[in-house]
C-alpha cells in the first residue's frame, strides 16, 4: 500500500522475525505485540502527506502500520492473526469489517 502511494521500501539488515515484537498503535496510545515475519520496510522520509503512520516498531522505530488519509485503507506489518501467539491487534478485523459496513452503506 505504501509503495502505491509513493513511498519506497528497502531491505532490512536484519529482517523482524518470530514473536514477541513490540509495536506501538499511534493512535490509541498504547503498545501492542506481535508477531513479525518480513525484511524489508517502509522508510519514514518517503512519506507522503496523505499517508499517516500509525503504528512503529520499539525496537528500532521502523513503520509497521500506515493509513491513508481520507480513505477507508489501512495496513500492518506484522500478523495480527498469528495464532498460537499474542492478540494484541484482534480489533483490526473488527476495524475492517466496519470498513466494509461503511463502504457498502455509501453504495
Amino acid at each position: 500500500m505504501a509503495l502505491a502511494h509513493g513511498a519506497t521500501t528497502v531491505k532490512m539488515h536484519h529482517g523482524h522475525r518470530g514473536a514477541n515484537h513490540p509495536v506501538k498503535n499511534h493512535d490509541q496510545k498504547n503498545v501492542e505485540i506481535t508477531v513479525q515475519n518480513h525484511g524489508y520496510v517502509v522508510q519514514n522520509k518517503s512519506i507522503s502527506k496523505n499517508i499517516s503512520v500509525t503504528h512503529s516498531s520499539l525496537f528500532d522505530n521502523t513503520i509497521a502500520g500506515i493509513k491513508i488519509e481520507n480513505k477507508p485503507f489501512f495496513s500492518v506489518q506484522y500478523h495480527p492473526e498469528a495464532s498460537p501467539g499474542p492478540h494484541d491487534s484482534r480489533y483490526l478485523f473488527k476495524k475492517f469489517i466496519e470498513s466494509i459496513k461503511n463502504c457498502a452503506k455509501k453504495k
